[in-house]
């Protein structure tokens, strides 16, 4: 209550119209990305990471003499047990600050689609070099890093430039 007169008395403040904002638009299919990433890594790590540590593959594939033994399996294995449980928690933060609308989330997913594009990439070097010596089928590999290239080509520069990203993500 202001104890001015009328003519007197400040407008009363009223709230800048931002645009759009809101975990509407676009942002659907980040989540649905986000949740479809998190189920892949889930089944990834328990039908392939896992099983890769078991005595007799470990033994089958990192032992000098065994058919399938190559001096990259080792490195192989661990970096992709590293990369993806390392994604699989980065994936947790990335929805929890979404939810939360922290300032932090756009830099957060640019650097979450970069750090897949490289490891991605990674994974695909150390797998081609074991394949040309065992014989590996790379199909996956090479489609699953042609994907980060164009899921970076596409949600980095959405994440610069959009008016809802800006306008959501402000705590």
């Amino acid at each position: 209550m202001s104890f001015l007169p009328a003519d007197q008395q400040e407008p009363a403040h009223t709230p800048l119209r931002l645009g759009v904002s809101g975990l509407g638009g676009w942002l659907i299919l980040i989540q649905i990305g986000l949740y479809v990433t998190l189920i892949q890594l889930v089944i990834q790590i328990n039908q392939y990471t896992i099983p890769s540590f078991e005595s007799e593959t470990w033994n089958a594939l990192t032992s000098k003499g065994a058919d399938l033994y190559h001096v990259l399996w080792k490195p192989a294995i661990l970096f992709e047990a590293v990369f993806n449980l390392g994604m699989f928690v980065m994936t947790i933060f990335c929805l929890a600050f979404m939810y939360m609308r922290k300032r932090i989330f756009p830099k957060l997913m640019i650097v979450y689609y970069s750090v897949s594009l490289l490891g991605g990439i990674a994974d695909y070097a150390l797998v081609q070099t074991i394949s040309s010596d065992v014989g590996l089928d790379l199909d996956n590999s090479l489609r699953d890093t042609f994907r980060a290239v164009v899921t970076c080509s596409i949600w980095i520069p959405y994440f610069l430039r959009s008016e809802r990203v800006a306008n959501t993500f402000l705590r």
